[in-house]
């Protein structure tokens, strides 16, 4: 038998979509599951499908509201004549939850425009024109909303479209007037409005989106070899003295691995190794010992009072402490005796170490997140709790690809609504699905595939992916080597390598970093392992800079340049406005990051044109073809580049000739010169 059909009366259909449609609205995330992400001082597009049925014309504002309730309303425009997208540039700045919406709306006076100057110059339906516009005119000056200064010329214009003598132009002339054009581009002549649904966007302190980090390990810094071969670490005393020079190449944050005990039961010798020699110090991620957990520091390295002090000289230096939050722990960790649900048991009875086949770690026990969820909820947010209550706002987080997603959503949501400055950046090199989905729940940043990275199509799609596709939630952090990668390309590319590589990341993506020791070259790998050979995750490593510096071994001078070059040019700080321009060789990439006088702090606007020759081996001569249009400049205009590197000045056009030597000169970093621009035609580099 059929199943009896309900009659319980129902409540009337409504449709999902306005009179105006409006679709597709960017940014959001998941449809609004998530809120989309900002920074202060980030401009951001926005946007959505406009359109309705029928030729009349319709117009589309942004309607984005601050956490103050601060309304701003920006007049969006069709992206192509033959699409319905509608899309404008705000900027984001205040931290907070802030909202938006898409009006979208009949355009009455541009369907009546357009249709007048088609008919009134055909003869066609003349005076009908010119009535239909005499009361459109009327009606806007009786919109008690409108300015007094704009419904007294809108009251002219309909006088003067009323007149039945003269010619059409004369009657015409106010309505199709400069006046008209910007009292309706500030006000529209709308009806039939509609608003889309209110988006949720979270913004948060500049930091969160942009800056340059630096990493080194604290135990390294300041350690001493004996004649005998022994070592003594570096403290947090003598580790401060480097923060300076850190500071100097223009880093804003300073990373530290682990800092707390490590585990002495299958410790970890050089290179990996099972088997340590007396001394070997083990790697910081295997944490837990005698003396204390996540919450502990490292007997070597000082006191809680010492760690202070560090944290005190690093925020003198202008540098931020990030703390490195890995949530696993060595054999020897109180967690193991107190909480052993905490871990995976194995039917011998043993607990399962943590593997990435064909990697093994058995100094590493992985959390069992299963079995007592608020349990470990609870101890990871008493963690970070205390390390907050010490200073520390940036917590770089180990391997969260390898915990619940939930639980790092969980997490997240309680820090920072608690402490909404804190930053988490995720270290997961995995899928893209997980890593996305990372950035959704509430990671601030990301590592990347940036490393993997090299070749010209590699490279102009995975920058135009993070820069147009996911840039509503996931934001970039480009590190160039971390201490276990080391790339085949940086393994045998040499300095040129190394140099191209740091041009890449500094000028991509607002956020880049560097691990100590890349200034110096260091690309000597592991046999059979994409990692440096004498890792530092496994012993002491002394370096001498200065040394490096003076022997010509040392980009660290290039580093500063580039660091110098990001806090001078705000559309470096921008993410969404990489664009991609041509060139006749496969080795040369190009890409421009342009931002409006609007939202620079002088009004004057910034154009930077990056062209880089990824090859590190070669000498690339080409023709750079450019995409003015894409730097705010009229098709044949010529203009004046300065090379920010080099400091050589150039009149530069759409095409221009370049030369780059992979072994002097691998990059220009060209700021369009404010005012010179546009000319005649003229030169090339």
């Amino acid at each position: 038998m059929q199943p009896a059909r309900d009659t319980t009366a129902a409540a009337p259909f409504e449709p999902a979509v306005g009179r105006i449609p409006i679709l597709d609205v960017f940014p959001q995330v998941e449809g609004g599951r998530w809120p989309a992400k900002g920074y202060v001082g980030e401009v951001m597009p926005f946007g959505a499908l406009v359109f309705r049925e029928g030729h009349d014309a319709v117009g589309a504002h942004l309607e984005l509201e601050a956490p103050d309730g601060t309304l701003i309303d920006r007049p969006l425009t069709r992206t192509h004549s033959w699409d319905d997208e509608w899309r404008g540039l705000a900027q984001v700045t205040s931290e907070g939850d802030w909202r938006f919406r898409i009006r979208g709306y009949s355009d009455d006076y541009a369907t009546w425009e357009h249709n007048a100057t088609i008919k009134i110059a055909a003869g066609i339906d003349v005076e009908l024109m010119f009535a239909l516009g005499a009361r459109l005119f009327t009606r806007l000056a009786g919109e008690v909303g409108r300015p007094a200064a704009d419904r007294d010329l809108f009251a002219r214009v309909a006088a003067q479209l009323s007149e039945t003598a003269g010619p059409a132009a004369e009657r015409l002339g106010l309505a199709y007037g400069p006046e008209v054009t910007e009292a309706l581009r500030r006000h529209p002549a709308q009806s039939l409005v509609t608003h889309s649904d209110w988006m949720r966007l979270r913004v948060e302190r500049t930091r969160a989106g942009s800056g340059a980090w630096y990493e080194f390990f604290p135990r390294s810094v300041g350690a001493k070899q004996a004649t005998d071969g022994s070592w003594k670490s570096g403290t947090f005393r003598s580790a401060a003295k480097r923060l300076p020079d850190v500071a100097a190449m223009g880093f804003d944050v300073l990373y530290l691995p682990p800092i707390h005990p490590i585990g002495e039961a299958y410790r970890k010798g050089r290179n990996n190794t099972l088997d340590p020699r007396p001394g070997d110090p083990g790697s910081p991620w295997a944490i837990g010992g005698a003396a204390g957990g996540h919450d502990a520091i490292h007997p070597d390295l000082g006191t809680v009072a010492d760690f202070t002090y560090f944290l005190k000289a690093a925020t003198k230096a202008g540098l931020e402490l990030a703390l490195d939050f890995a949530l696993q722990a060595s054999p020897d960790h109180p967690w193991v005796k107190a909480h052993p649900e905490w871990f995976t048991t194995l039917p011998d009875g043993s607990i399962a170490y943590a593997e990435n086949p064909p990697k093994k770690y058995q100094d590493i026990y992985p959390i069992n997140f299963d079995n007592d969820p608020s349990g470990i909820r609870a101890e990871a947010l008493r963690i970070l709790e205390y390390w907050i209550a010490l200073g520390v706002k940036i917590f770089r987080v180990d391997n969260p690809h390898t915990k619940p997603l939930d639980f790092w959503e969980w997490v997240i949501h309680e820090v920072t609504t608690a402490h909404p400055e804190v930053v988490f950046l995720a270290e997961a090199f995995t899928r893209p699905a997980p890593m996305q989905g990372l950035a959704k729940v509430g990671f601030q940043q990301s590592y990347t595939y940036f490393t993997w990275r090299n070749t010209k199509p590699e490279i102009e799609e995975f920058f135009t992916s993070i820069s147009q596709e996911t840039d509503a939630f996931f934001r970039p952090n480009l590190f160039v080597n971390t201490p276990d990668i080391l790339t085949e390309y940086l393994q045998f590319g040499g300095m040129p390598a190394y140099r191209i590589r740091a041009v890449l990341a500094a000028t991509g993506a607002p956020t880049w970093g560097v691990y100590s020791g890349y200034e110096l070259i260091e690309n000597v790998a592991r046999p059979g392992a994409e990692e440096n050979i004498d890792n530092e995750k496994y012993e002491y490593k002394a370096r001498d800079f200065a040394a490096a510096e003076a022997a010509g071994r040392s980009i660290a001078s290039d580093i500063t340049r580039l660091n110098e070059i990001r806090r001078a040019h705000p559309a470096l700080g921008q993410l969404r406005n990489l664009r991609f321009h041509g060139s006749d060789d496969d080795s040369i990439v190009v890409y421009s990051k342009h931002l409006d006088g609007e939202f620079t702090p002088d009004g004057i606007s910034d154009t930077v044109i990056v062209v880089v020759n990824v090859d590190p081996h070669s000498v690339r001569e080409t023709t750079v073809h450019l995409d003015l249009e894409l730097l705010g400049l009229p098709a044949g205009a010529s203009f004046e580049v300065t090379d920010l590197l080099s400091g050589n000045v150039w009149e530069w056009s759409a095409d221009n000739y370049v030369r780059l030597d992979a072994f002097t000169q691998p990059a220009h970093i060209l700021h369009l010169t404010p005012g010179s621009g546009p000319h005649d035609e003229g030169g090339a580099s």
